[in-house]
């Protein structure tokens, strides 16, 4: 079989339930209980649970009151950011001395394109594997990988044999595994998207690939698209070392819900010079300026205003969010506020792709 297009090895690398597994690390009392890093108040959201919490159904993103419901036994540990992004810079590091191909996407994960890579080496699955070991022996952290030809399948590979695993989807073998593959683990199907497709009898990607690229834009629109080309195998994203942001921004959650615009207000400069500050130290500017609001009712609600000019300025984004919180009455009262800004002054990076198909048998050594 061949592949009218560029074949790449691609890398994805996920740490296994990395903040918690820092504070394991760091806390051997810790070590094989049920921890959650969060808070657990009513009011608290969970940031990442250890596996051993996770057996109990405590995810990230629950209420620290639900987890604790789910598992009485949960320890809540208070975030340590800096620690997280220190240890992930050491990880990157070493990701770094077989690739400068490097794209993160977080403190926990990334994508290294190692189709030439500095060691030599032939095989992705090899280098994978040398990866996880480095990480292990030299930070005591497990991390879980997959291997594929394109960011997409590698990403989704990853999570096949999690914790501590890697799975490897060869150029001949990509096919058969997209189409077999649940729906619901195609990375980019979200729960709404799933259900939504279930209706629509699309149960694997066997079912997706029996429609039309009309049909998918016509359900699910510009992502119709993506639906269409990934099942097929083609995704054509490279990994981008220089990630370019398309938003930035910063929010705050309170400990008591407000109900007065003026009290909002005064949070909010805060923000924004929060805001400020990131924008700053990035070196960019906006036109979009965007207020989130979620009610006490967890109900989320942005609002959105776009200028003629790029801003980074606080005072300048302060005066914007004014006008947005006074464009519409509030439903309820609010715990949280954020302010984020958006149309960025960054240049764009193109595709990637030279618009040149390349006939390219399987001659990789996965």
């Amino acid at each position: 079989m061949a592949y009218d297009f560029p074949l790449r090895k691609i890398i994805h690398v996920d740490m296994d339930a990395f903040y918690a597994s820092v504070e394991q690390l760091d806390h051997p009392d810790l070590r094989g209980k049920a921890i959650a890093v969060g808070g657990g108040s009513r009011r608290g959201v969970v940031a990442a649970a250890s596996y051993e919490a996770r057996r109990f159904g405590v995810r990230s993103a629950m209420s620290g009151y639900l987890a604790k419901k789910q598992c009485p036994d949960l320890i809540f540990v208070k975030p340590r950011f800096e620690r997280y992004k220190e240890i992930s810079l050491q990880i990157r590091e070493i990701f770094h001395e077989y690739t400068d191909l490097v794209e993160p996407l977080s403190l926990d994960e990334a994508y290294l394109d190692v189709t030439e890579n500095k060691k030599g080496l032939p095989s992705a699955s090899l280098i994978a594997r040398d990866i996880r070991d480095r990480i292990f022996e030299e930070l005591g952290l497990t991390a879980s990988a997959g291997i594929s030809i394109n960011k997409f399948l590698a990403k989704v590979a990853s999570d096949y044999n999690k914790p501590n695993g890697q799975k490897t989807v060869a150029p001949e073998e990509v096919i058969p595994f997209l189409e077999s593959l649940e729906i619901r683990k195609f990375y980019g199907v979200g729960k709404v998207t799933a259900e939504k497709m279930y209706q629509l009898g699309i149960f694997t990607g066997t079912d997706l690939k029996q429609h039309s690229l009309e049909f998918l834009e016509a359900q699910f629109g510009k992502s119709g698209s993506y639906y269409y080309h990934v099942v097929r195998g083609i995704h054509h994203s490279p990994v981008k070392p220089d990630r370019i942001p398309k938003s930035v921004g910063a929010e705050r959650t309170f400990s008591e819900n407000l109900s007065s615009e003026i009290f909002m207000l005064e949070r909010l400069a805060h923000i924004a010079g929060e805001l400020e500050g990131r924008l700053k130290k990035q070196g960019v500017a906006g036109k979009t300026i965007t207020l989130k609001i979620k009610y006490s009712d967890f109900k989320l609600q942005t609002r959105s205003k776009t200028l003629p000019y790029y801003i980074s300025d606080k005072s300048m984004v302060l005066e914007v969010t004014r006008e947005l919180l006074y464009q519409d009455r509030l439903e309820n009262s609010v715990r949280l506020l954020g302010i984020s800004l958006s149309n960025l002054n960054t240049e764009q990076e193109k595709s990637g792709d030279n618009g040149l198909a390349v006939s390219v048998q399987l001659k990789f050594a996965f």
